[in-house]
């Protein structure tokens, strides 16, 4: 992958190009985009996955314009029932998710933003017969969690 390797930006190389269905080569903006394209590209159960590829109208909650949201991901796979579905996806800190969950100011703006965006994105998805979902680290890195160190006891001789 070229471009800022500190941050994992920078377009992503697929590695099974027969998948991606994107017009353009993808670009990840975060290490997260970077870690879910991989997923995308590798997993067996992605038939086809493309980066940035859909536009959606959406009143701006704060200028009350129209503008357009482009979600981060479109993934067609097959469930472990067989069944293929068509995913919207996009990848979120969890802190611009719920307004509970804002650090801050500028946090509960983004948020605020990110409503307006994601009703707009339901509406378009399901239109469409498809589903519209928002990932944060908690789903990416679930399986990464820090675990408490245990406790060993030590061994009786």
């Amino acid at each position: 992958m070229a471009g800022n390797s500190y941050y994992s930006q920078g377009t992503f190389v697929v590695q099974n190009p027969d998948k991606y269905v994107g017009t353009k080569k993808p670009f990840a903006r975060s290490s997260w985009e970077t870690a879910f394209m991989r997923f995308c590209d590798s997993h067996p159960n992605i038939v086809k996955w493309a980066s940035e590829n859909v536009k959606i109208p959406y009143r701006h909650p704060l200028t009350g314009k129209i503008t357009n949201y482009v979600p981060d991901f479109m993934v067609q796979y097959i469930d472990k029932n067989g069944k293929t579905l068509v995913e919207l996806i996009e990848i979120k800190p969890k802190s611009q998710t719920i307004i509970e969950n804002a650090k801050g100011r500028g946090d509960k703006v983004q948020t605020t933003i990110n409503a307006a965006k994601w009703t707009a994105a339901n509406e378009w998805a399901k239109a469409k017969g498809m589903h519209f979902k928002v990932i944060t680290e908690d789903q990416i890195f679930r399986n990464n969690k820090k675990r408490k160190p245990t406790q060993r006891k030590p061994r009786r001789k």
